[in-house]
């Protein structure tokens, strides 16, 4: 007979708003430079250069790769809490010294370190709130953390709008340069990321650290305090069990390269990083990073195109939270294959939209359209599957792989659209994007199984043939 736990939800949610801060610094820091685009280029002198303006946008991806790299090696060895620590120290450094620069290379250099804090968070936010969560409702805490990404997009879309003084539709590029635009308000849409990244710093000094990490680390005490106060006695002695079930082989132990590749493990590996690599492929992050050349080409000012991107930014935080509501009762599998799916149809149109010289509002509302698909898709679920699918002993380090290939994919995509766009135009490069997402949605119907309302443990031993050592709560 299954067993009802009562669940401390209020404690919950603390450890998940605190552990995903890191999630709204991502989306802040990853979102923030699409704003001051226009103005640093200026400042730089770069806005006749491609080559630097694709290192300017791309440079950070440099960082999140590094991060992705370490974040499964300090998640292994320090533990999930004190790498978030790391990652908030990173944000702070990186938003008040890109703020600062005034030569091209140090704020290149501070972008990296940016780019090195978003690679740890978004690896170790989702990896600590799935660790804490209880499976019933892994799927909804773990998407909170996507919709603190969010937030954090809408916010760094709001902040550029809001410090930004108007640009007259008729204005030139030296006016811009000469106006405070261009000498200092781009400047305070990075300085605005440094009250976020303080707070983040210290509210994770008061989390604990995973039950998991310290079960994994040989400290079960501690972790039946955490687990206790999360569902109370009978909860925690189940879980213990059944993580102990589960780490029992060699506990303490490095993991080797060849555990994660091998067989009953290296499946799981291969499903998480087609799934990684294909929710930047999919193609929508484009539309936020080269927002202005998207907007641009439909026939929107600089000043219009600042407004369309708190359009967009709002679709995504709305949608986000149709995501919450359905991933643990619609499932993992089919939300991500209705994000496919849905987005291989938008694009196409969205391709013909612009092949036949379409502008405004009919390009607007597709592109609204194809954020609202992936808002409650492919964007939060990816995250939520990555987050679980993994064995808890080898959990760092394939996440940290399969990271690790999202923001490869990411610089890919970000370096190849200009390239891509020169080529084919923006209606053949949509068109691209459309195909990929067909080759996803078959991916996810043969390949990926269904997760929901299952604890990680019992998601290990189905997918690696573990037998249970207890009836699911």
């Amino acid at each position: 007979m299954k067993m009802k736990t009562k669940f401390n939800f209020s404690y919950l949610l603390f450890l998940a708003f605190v552990s995903a801060m890191g999630g709204f610094l991502f989306g802040y820091d990853w979102v923030v430079i699409g704003g001051a685009k226009p103005f640093y280029e200026l400042f730089f002198n770069i806005d006749d250069v491609p080559t630097l303006q694709g290192w300017a946008m791309s440079s950070a991806l440099v960082g999140c790769v590094l991060g992705a790299v370490l974040s499964g090696l300090l998640a292994d060895k320090w533990g999930r809490k004190n790498a978030l620590v790391l990652a908030a120290v990173l944000f702070i450094v990186s938003a008040f010294g890109t703020g600062q620069s005034d030569h091209f290379t140090p704020f290149i250099a501070y972008r990296v370190l940016g780019g090195l804090g978003i690679g740890l968070a978004s690896t170790l936010s989702p990896m600590y709130i799935a660790e804490v969560a209880p499976a019933k409702y892994r799927g909804q805490f773990v998407a909170i953390n996507q919709l603190t990404i969010v937030v954090g997009i809408l916010a760094a879309q709001i902040v550029n709008w809001v410090i930004a003084e108007p640009i007259p539709d008729q204005a030139d590029q030296g006016h811009i340069l000469a106006s405070w635009n261009g000498q200092t308000g781009w400047r305070w849409m990075f300085w605005a990321e440094l009250l976020p990244a303080f707070l983040f710093f210290a509210l994770m000094f008061v989390v604990p650290k995973s039950p998991r990490f310290l079960v994994k680390i040989g400290q079960p005490e501690a972790a039946a305090r955490v687990l206790e106060k999360i569902g109370g006695k009978d909860y925690a002695q189940q879980e213990l069990k059944n993580m102990e079930i589960t780490l029992q082989k060699d506990v303490k132990g490095r993991v080797a390269l060849s555990e994660v590749t091998g067989k009953g493990i290296g499946p799981m590996l291969i499903i998480g990083v087609v799934l990684a690599i294909f929710q930047q492929w999919c193609g929508i992050n484009i539309i936020f990073n080269y927002a202005e050349e998207i907007f641009t080409a439909a026939g929107y000012s600089v000043g219009d195109m600042l407004f369309n991107i708190i359009i967009t930014g709002s679709v995504n935080l709305i949608f986000t939270f149709v995501a919450m509501r359905t991933v643990d009762s619609w499932g993992r599998r089919k939300l991500m294959m209705l994000g496919a799916l849905g987005l291989a149809g938008v694009y196409a149109v969205l391709g013909g939209a612009y092949f036949f010289g379409f502008t405004g509002l009919p390009v607007l509302i597709l592109v609204i359209t194809a954020i609202a698909i992936y808002s409650m898709s492919l964007a939060p679920i990816t995250w939520v599957v990555l987050s679980e699918i993994f064995p808890n002993r080898i959990r760092g380090v394939a996440m940290s792989i399969a990271t690790f290939s999202l923001w490869v994919a990411s610089f890919v995509l970000t370096f190849t659209f200009p390239l891509l766009n020169d080529a084919l135009g923006a209606y053949g490069t949509f068109w691209v994007y459309s195909g990929i997402c067909i080759l996803g949605f078959w991916f996810i119907q043969r390949k990926l199984p269904e997760t929901k309302g299952k604890s990680l443990e019992e998601i290990e031993m189905e997918l690696t043939g573990k037998q249970p050592g207890r009836e699911s709560l």
